[in-house]
């Protein structure tokens, strides 16, 4: 039964999807040993002439709930492969990151239409990195022969939000991640707090030893982002490098972005030494 509540959002996020007036945008990670764009995260926004700008928090949950979650999940994975195929004729090459449910991968052929989707689009698999939260709604390990189908097709796997589920280290070891992304949660406090910094490092040291990518969400002062670079962190994602962009405006974002990197690190390269 659909909560009162819920029956107007509902009604006009179904409008939306049907006349296409969902739009995604893309937040750029970078690495934080040279700077470099290494790829971008794909986000959906819904914005009502009614409702106004409807946050994903509010719409995402309530399509799990009521069985719109693979129709939006097939939209904005087209959506963003297309977006990638414009990038790369353009001469910017990069990793697509798109966040999909825990409920889609319950579909046998999941990892079969998304590799039918990638050869229609010429992009390739090893191109794409599927987000799946560490907090969903079913425990990751029952997902393991689907998880372990993408990595067999090239697609790589990022565990999102980590540090605020339940995988345990033995999960962690068996589910065939390549990327661990670290909670904002633990990235914002890790300055005042020094349970959070320890916390930090460990799940660095924890990503490396698994073989996996190390990615800090979040990050919006320099000092957070030299401590990650301190720690190892491999990627940085937050409003200090960009917040999320039109499609149309990354070209312009890269080109002054690698201005304002080297400005950045410059507190971390070791002073010169002065003169004998």
């Amino acid at each position: 039964m659909i909560a009162q509540a819920d029956i107007g959002l509902l009604d006009g996020f179904e409008r939306a999807l049907i006349n296409n007036r969902l739009h995604l945008v893309y937040q750029p990670k970078v690495s934080l040993a040279d700077g470099t764009l290494k790829r971008v995260e794909a986000l959906v926004r819904w914005d009502d002439p009614a409702l106004g700008s409807v946050p994903p928090s509010r719409f995402v949950p309530l399509a799990e709930r009521h069985g719109m979650i693979d129709p939006l999940t097939h939209w904005g994975l087209r959506t963003a492969l297309r977006q990638w195929r414009d990038w790369h004729a353009q001469g910017i090459d990069l990793c697509l990151a798109f966040n999909i449910s825990a409920l889609s991968l319950d579909q046998l052929d999941f990892p079969d239409l998304v590799e039918r989707m990638c050869r229609a689009l010429d992009v390739p698999t090893d191109r794409l990195v599927l987000e799946l939260t560490e907090g969903s709604t079913q425990p990751l390990i029952k997902l393991m022969d689907t998880l372990t189908r993408f990595r067999i097709k090239g697609i790589g796997l990022a565990i999102d939000d980590f540090g605020t589920g339940y995988s345990t280290l033995m999960q962690l070891r068996q589910l065939p991640f390549t990327e661990l992304k670290i909670d904002r949660f633990f990235v914002t406090d890790m300055i005042a707090s020094a349970d959070s910094r320890m916390i930090v490092r460990m799940m660095i040291d924890l990503a490396h030893g698994l073989g996996m990518t190390a990615t800090a969400e979040g990050v919006e002062t320099e000092e957070q982002l030299h401590l990650l670079r301190d720690f190892g962190c491999d990627v940085a994602q937050g409003y200090l490098i960009s917040r999320p962009l039109a499609p149309d405006t990354l070209a312009e974002w890269l080109r002054d972005w690698n201005q304002r990197w080297p400005p950045l690190i410059e507190p971390l390269r070791p002073p010169v030494p002065a003169p004998a």
